[in-house]
Parts: structure tokens; C-alpha cells; sequence
């Protein structure tokens, strides 16, 4: 990702504007500015912020279209030992700028569409959803990492289950035999 800039990103911008100007937007978005997004995720440091880069263009069949790139360290709760888990979440994103569900219709695939209001797009808004498209459905620790990896150790390092242990020639299923002699 390159080099964002410290100052604070725009909440709302004239999308389309930006798109026939060519421009290109740097900044942060503090993390504790956006409410849904904060809900989703264990934590982040008081001070973390999502660093942002937005490219708004015209494509070659006059579309506007805005491509990004975010970044946002956040804490995850580890679903194998429930514990914390620092992780850095990143998205690559293009979108379609739209003001109707009939203009979203009409995108091509490649693009995904961004309802927008006239003159006006919520910058932020934009950023938390695409955070929170990205977030892991079930987070986990590296194994070696992960407090549970104790818990671990019954099975192989491929992750499936070990073979248990059995005597050679030993019957398996000599318990259920002298089960079948003691009923009769």
C-alpha cells in the first residue's frame, strides 16, 4: 500500500466531481469514528486509525468508478482458545458510483456498486463497509501462536485427527463380545 498521508480523510466528498478531476485522496479515518465496524471486532488500540487511498476516475464507458486500497490493525477474538489476536485487516476494492439500483444493474461484473447521493458520498461509510467485508468469519491464531495449541497435540500436523494408538492384535471389538456373553 503506499505511503497514506496523517491527516484525516473527508467524511462526504463530490464523488463525481473527484472522478472527472482524476483525483486521488490519502488520509486516515480514526477507527473509533466508525460505530458498526467497532461492534464487529474485539478492540483496537485508543488511537488506531484505517489508512486509506481512493482513486476516483472515469473508466472507458464514462462510468465513475472509485478503486481503493485500506489497512486497519485491529484485535480479533481467536475462535480456537477465545483469546485475543492481533491482526492487520487489508482490502482492494473497486466501485461503480451509482445514484439508482437501475445504474447498478447496468454495471459490468468487475465493478461493485456504491449508492450514492448526487453530490455527496460518505467516505467513511465506504471504508467501514469494505472493513467489514473483510473480516475473517473465523479468526485464529498461527498454531504455534495460539494458547490452545496444547489442545492441539492429539492431532497431526496436517490438522486431522491422530490414529489412536492400538495394540497389535488386539480386537476392537472384543469389549462388545464379552458384553453379548454376560446378557444371555
Amino acid at each position: 500500500m503506499s505511503k497514506a498521508s496523517n491527516a484525516e480523510l473527508p467524511k462526504s466528498v463530490d464523488p463525481y466531481r473527484l472522478a472527472e478531476q482524476n483525483s486521488t485522496l490519502e488520509g486516515i479515518i480514526p477507527l473509533s469514528g466508525l460505530s458498526r465496524f467497532r461492534e464487529a471486532v474485539l478492540g483496537f488500540s485508543e488511537n488506531a486509525a484505517c489508512r486509506v487511498t481512493l482513486s476516483f476516475y472515469m473508466d472507458s464507458e464514462r462510468r465513475r468508478v472509485v478503486s481503493g486500497e485500506l489497512e486497519a490493525p485491529v484485535e480479533l477474538e481467536c475462535q480456537r482458545c477465545m483469546g485475543s489476536m492481533r491482526a492487520t485487516l487489508v482490502s482492494r476494492f473497486k466501485l461503480g458510483l451509482v445514484t439508482s439500483d437501475e445504474q447498478a444493474k447496468q454495471l459490468p461484473n468487475e465493478l461493485e456498486p456504491y449508492l450514492t447521493d448526487d453530490f455527496s458520498a460518505d467516505l467513511w461509510s465506504m471504508a467501514e463497509d469494505e472493513l467489514l467485508l473483510v473480516l475473517p468469519a473465523f479468526p485464529l491464531h498461527d498454531r504455534n501462536e495460539c494458547p490452545a495449541r496444547e489442545d492441539l497435540e492429539a492431532y497431526e500436523p496436517d490438522g486431522s485427527a491422530a490414529e489412536p494408538v492400538r495394540k497389535s492384535g488386539e480386537n476392537p471389538f472384543s469389549v462388545l463380545a464379552n458384553l453379548k456373553k454376560t446378557k444371555h
